[in-house]
């Protein structure tokens, strides 16, 4: 009977070992998909605020270009007129 029961006893320390191990290797698994997750939707937003970012760049070169343009023109008719 004791023999039986260190028997067992070392069995279940063995499984509590195996299932230890596993957690932690789950839970190190997690938390590398978790970062990995979280570098991805920083990647994705800072692509959003560089397109945005570009476009407004992009809209505030040619309002200045069409404003000078028409300042120039009315400088002008105002010159010559």
């Amino acid at each position: 009977m004791a023999m039986k029961m260190r028997q067992s006893l070392a069995q279940l320390e063995q499984e509590f070992r195996h299932e230890t191990r596993l957690d932690r290797r789950r839970r190190e698994s997690l938390r590398r998909h978790a970062a990995v997750r979280s570098r991805k939707r920083t990647y994705a937003r800072e692509q959003k605020r560089s397109s945005f970012r570009f476009w407004m760049l992009v809209l505030s070169l040619i309002a200045t270009a069409v404003i000078v343009t028409a300042a120039m023109f009315e400088t002008l008719y105002y010159l010559l007129g």
